[in-house]
């Protein structure tokens, strides 16, 4: 039990910090549990999601000049939904594609080669090189983030620790984190003296993993598409949150057998990208021709699957749904066009 073995390190070494918390449940969750049953991504609502990035990822195929042989790679696929998607969408070059897909369970792979022949891989750094379009969807959400707090204009990260035999979060005293950089200590004083607490996030996982695909699209043609949910210009606040069975927990309640994320701060992420764009998935999907798919499929379609139709696309493109909070960043190789509809921003 994960529980248990969390309060061992506890006793034994002390408090935990945040990024080591959330690995230990991330591992044990992805390998024992269908994160399914817990929340739905934009693939499992509609198979347009994931034909859409498929007609973006035969336009960039296409503006590395259709090569003969690329990896196309996936971060986190899930089930293989979105995989099976955009390969039904992108018919023209299967064949070049090497489909290549990171993921670090077991259990998922399984799923995932019951509809996908490719390659696994535990991390991006055992993909072979060569030009890669790269997709990632709701991957870089679940990677382990630390969290910094200011009290009395002092910093200190947040932990989890032991109180009355529960786990809770803890403070400890800290020096400033390489998030902030100075951008946010004038927050620290309220006017009078009075201090103002702040929380700040920051995720080297996050960073190190947006330095590899750079790293790979410096050496080699290609683009990356990310998407997520975040925001676009870095700001403080806590946004970890914990979700089971499709509802809000705390995140020290039933660790591994909940989902553990956090918002993506797209800002600190495009600093890894020598050329990135991002657009609200909104602003992304309708570009892309999201409406008149699901026109064609509502023709052809009875009256209560239109009603399925319009719920699905009012839920991935709708601003107080996933529409606004969602973003698309792309990023590509010095040289490649920027790619439609970055450009048209």
């Amino acid at each position: 039990m994960l529980d248990k073995t969390i309060r061992e390190l506890i006793i034994s070494q002390g408090p935990m910090r945040l990024d080591q918390y959330m690995g230990l449940c991330a591992g044990h969750y992805y390998n024992t549990h269908d994160p399914f049953l817990d929340f739905i991504t934009a693939p499992e609502i509609s198979q347009v999601f994931g034909e859409l990035i498929g007609v973006w990822c035969v336009a960039q195929w296409q503006a590395m000049g259709s090569p003969a042989s690329f990896n196309l790679v996936e971060l986190g696929p899930g089930r293989g939904t979105l995989m099976n998607d955009v390969l039904r969408a992108a018919k023209i070059f299967r064949d070049p594609a090497q489909i290549h897909l990171v993921e670090t369970s077991p259990r998922l792979r399984a799923i995932q080669g019951q509809s996908i022949t490719a390659t696994w891989h535990d991390t991006l750094t055992t993909v072979p090189e060569g030009p890669m379009l790269l997709i990632a969807n709701e991957f870089f959400d679940a990677l382990a983030i630390r969290q910094f707090e200011t009290r009395d204009g002092k910093w200190h990260e947040r932990v989890i620790g032991l109180a009355d035999d529960h786990l809770q979060i803890g403070l400890i005293p800290t020096n400033p984190p390489p998030a902030s950089r100075g951008r946010w200590l004038a927050q620290h004083d309220g006017g009078g003296g009075a201090a103002r607490p702040i929380v700040i996030e920051y995720s080297p996982a996050r960073n190190a993993i947006a330095a590899e695909i750079s790293a790979r699209l410096a050496r080699h043609p290609g683009a990356a598409l990310i998407i997520d949910y975040g925001h676009d210009v870095s700001a403080p606040g806590d946004t970890l949150q914990a979700m089971r069975q499709h509802k809000y927990i705390a995140i020290t309640d039933h660790p591994g057998d909940c989902d553990l994320t956090s918002h993506v701060d797209f800002e600190t992420l495009r600093k890894a990208f020598a050329h990135s764009a991002i657009l609200e998935q909104r602003d992304f999907l309708l570009a892309m021709g999201l409406e008149q798919r699901f026109a064609a499929l509502s023709a052809r379609a009875d009256s209560a699957t239109q009603g399925v139709l319009q719920r699905a696309m009012s839920r991935l493109a709708d601003k107080n749904q996933m529409g606004k909070l969602f973003k698309v960043m792309a990023a590509w190789s010095p040289g490649f066009p920027t790619p439609y509809p970055f450009g048209t921003a």
